[in-house]
């Protein structure tokens, strides 16, 4: 298990921890591939984030970050949890929906 201290991090500095420990898992260079964020919703509510980083020929990467334990978890390309971290981030407020 890896992780930071105690301490809330920005949300733009999270997205890049997570883009750069998928790239690592999968031997890629960060920066050199997209990478997707959705938000996962429980009861219409947003309960956290899902991340997926889409590498060549098909592979994909992902992580899960769950808000309410602050917990990420790390998948590779097989599907299988490679690792799991707590980290509290600063989440961006939601942008209300214009009519």
């Amino acid at each position: 298990m890896i992780g930071f201290s105690s301490q809330t991090i920005s949300f733009d500095k999270f997205c890049r921890h997570v883009e750069a420990y998928l790239c690592r898992i999968g031997q890629l260079e960060p920066g050199q591939f997209p990478m997707t964020r959705r938000q996962v919703l429980r009861g219409g509510e947003s309960c956290g984030l899902y991340f997926c980083v889409h590498g060549p020929r098909s592979v994909k990467l992902t992580a899960v970050y769950d808000h309410r334990k602050k917990t990420t978890i790390y998948y590779g390309t097989d599907g299988v949890r490679r690792s799991q971290e707590s980290i509290s981030v600063k989440l961006p407020s939601p942008q209300p929906h214009s009519a």
